[in-house]
């Protein structure tokens, strides 16, 4: 009888490190008797104002603020990792996490491999130079020049069409700034809401925006295809759109009221 019982104790011994493993391994986990999910939300937190990290480890910015609205509307609590930019296509592709919100521009190319959600805020890409520089205005005078942008972004497809420009790549909007202000580059082509905000708060002496917007770009927040969360994710979008909730994270980051998004774009 004693034997009988030792092999139960360690088949169930053996089952409960199985059905262990199974959950840590889930990127999505519940807390125990209360239905609520952890959801690992990818950002980059070098993309200010939309992710700040400061001295503390403390995450603050637009998205976070937004993401934070989400969870709250939806029940879930967000689990915010760190990953450079150009890598979290594919963490969502291996779905190795189940969003991530920094920024990203919705195109077709993106929505081949993974999906959004509908546009959370209208950007666009500006010309940013050292304020001595009086030879770049606008586009057109951009051609041959040496010109830095962040890997994996609009902008650095944009570049690509410059004649003759020296491109100059980097993993953050600090690096090429701080290139830029050392005079190994003329230009760079950065997010117009980024930059006019750090040079509003002055954390980017010397350095003006130059030209017109050069394009309209439109945010979305980025999952796995085929995502369970997808739906919650606009949802609560919607809500936060029509309770004002959305309206005033806009004000607070960017001292005006947002203008109208539509509600998909392909």
């Amino acid at each position: 009888m004693k034997l009988v019982k030792l092999k139960w104790c360690q088949i169930i011994v053996s089952l409960s490190c199985v059905l262990l493993t199974i959950a840590c391994n889930n990127s999505h986990t519940t807390i125990p008797n209360s239905g609520t999910k952890y959801l690992k939300v990818a950002t980059d937190p070098t993309f200010i104002p939309f992710e700040i990290q400061r001295a503390n480890g403390k995450l603050e910015g637009f998205d976070i603020d937004l993401m934070n609205a989400i969870a709250d509307s939806s029940g879930f609590t967000v689990q915010f990792q760190s990953l450079p930019f150009d890598g979290m296509i594919s963490a969502l592709q291996a779905k190795k996490i189940d969003a991530a919100i920094s920024g990203m521009t919705i195109t077709p190319k993106r929505l081949k491999t993974i999906s959004f959600s509908r546009p959370y805020l209208k950007a666009g890409l500006a010309i940013a130079v050292r304020e001595d520089n009086s030879d770049i205005q606008d586009l057109n005078s951009l051609q041959g020049k040496r010109i830095a942008v962040q890997i994996g972004t609009p902008g650095a497809d944009f570049a690509k069409t410059i004649p003759n420009a020296k491109i100059s790549t980097f993993n953050s909007g600090p690096e090429f700034f701080q290139d830029l202000l050392n005079g190994n580059v003329d230009a760079v082509f950065c997010d117009a809401f980024a930059t006019l905000y750090a040079l509003k708060i002055n954390s980017l002496p010397k350095i003006k925006v130059v030209g017109n917007i050069l394009t309209e770009e439109y945010y979305g927040i980025a999952t796995p295809q085929d995502s369970p969360y997808l739906n919650l994710i606009n949802k609560s979008l919607s809500t936060l759109f029509a309770n004002g909730t959305y309206t005033k994270i806009y004000r607070k980051w960017f001292n005006t009221l947002p203008p109208q998004l539509p509600e998909q774009l392909y």
